[in-house]
């Protein structure tokens, strides 16, 4: 039974484009952070944030996970806002970089 390309799924592929995390040894960390520890993984990385200037896709992952983290966790309207947006633009950021990563992918297949 053959199967046309268009039928194969890549789940490493699907988990990306869906945003599920990558990172488990990340996202136990992450779990196992109290809500001080979170506020203090947030400034880390958006330090770390900073000082790249294209950050990697293992790296943008790790913070849709702290950040989905913290929206869940978060006390006040405020926190929970501010860290559902840098989630949202972590996550465009994720399709971005697959998009383009699929782009590349497709281009450099030979033709059969």
């Amino acid at each position: 039974m053959s199967q046309e390309p268009g039928n194969v799924i890549e789940f490493e592929l699907e988990r990306r484009k869906r945003g599920l995390p990558l990172d488990a040894e990340y996202q136990n960390r992450i779990n196992q952070m109290d809500k001080a520890e979170l506020l203090e993984e947030m400034v880390r990385y958006n330090e770390s944030r900073l000082n790249q200037s294209d950050g990697n896709l293992k790296f943008l992952v790790q913070g849709r996970i702290l950040f989905r983290a913290l929206e869940v966790l978060s006390s006040t309207q405020d926190l929970r806002c501010l860290a559902s947006s840098y989630r949202r633009e972590i996550e465009s950021e994720i399709s971005k970089k697959v998009s383009e990563s699929q782009g590349l992918f497709w281009r450099s297949r030979p033709r059969e």
